[in-house]
C-alpha cells in the first residue's frame, strides 16, 4: 500500500468521548503517592505533531476539535464538548506518529521533542481559553475543566467511556 501525495500531515489527534478519565502524571515513589489529573464527562484528546507543524495550525485544530459534534448529550443528541458542556483531558501521544516497518515501528516523521513540547503547551493553553470563553462552560463553573498530561513522559490512563466512540482527526 502506498501513501497518497497531498498536503503534508502536520498533526494527528484521536478523540474519545468519556464519562470519566484519569491520567497519572507522576508515578508513586518512596516519598509520595502518584499524582493524577482527572475529568468527568467530556472528551479525551490524544495529540501528536509532525515535522513541519507550526504554531499557526493550533487555532484551526482547537476550533475544529472543541466544536465537532461528537459528544452524546443526555437526550442522545450529538453536541460539541463546549455545548455539552464537558471537560477536556489532553494526552500527548507521540506514538500516533508511528509507521510500521517490518515488525517494528518508526517515528521519523514526528516533530522534535523541543518543538513538540512548545506546540503541545500552545495547544493546551488555547483549549483552556476556548472552554473558559464558552458561555455554557462558564455557567458550569469549575466542573468544566481542561486537564493535561506531561509532554514526553510515560503516563497511565484510566478511561470510562460510553461508547466506544473514537475518532481520528488529521490536520
Amino acid at each position: 500500500m502506498t501513501e497518497k501525495e497531498g498536503p503534508a500531515l502536520l498533526a494527528r489527534t484521536v478523540l474519545q468521548q468519556c464519562i470519566h478519565a484519569r491520567l497519572q502524571v507522576k508515578p508513586p515513589n518512596e516519598d509520595s503517592e502518584a499524582e493524577w489529573v482527572e475529568i468527568d464527562r467530556g472528551m479525551v484528546i490524544y495529540i501528536c505533531f509532525f515535522k513541519g507543524a507550526e504554531e499557526e495550525i493550533i487555532p484551526k485544530m482547537v476550533s475544529t476539535l472543541v466544536n465537532l459534534k461528537l459528544c452524546e448529550s443526555d437526550s442522545g443528541k450529538h453536541v460539541s464538548v463546549m455545548d455539552l458542556p464537558g471537560s477536556l483531558l489532553i494526552v500527548p501521544q507521540a506514538t500516533l506518529g508511528g509507521k510500521a516497518k517490518g515488525k517494528g515501528m518508526q517515528y521519523h516523521k514526528n516533530i522534535s521533542k523541543e518543538e513538540g513540547f512548545r506546540l503541545y503547551n500552545c495547544f493546551v493553553s488555547l483549549c483552556e481559553k476556548e472552554l473558559a470563553s464558552a458561555v455554557k462552560c462558564s455557567q458550569m463553573g469549575s466542573s468544566v475543566t481542561v486537564k493535561h498530561g506531561i509532554y514526553g513522559s510515560r503516563q497511565v490512563l484510566k478511561l470510562d467511556t460510553n461508547g466506544p466512540y473514537t475518532h481520528l482527526m488529521e490536520f
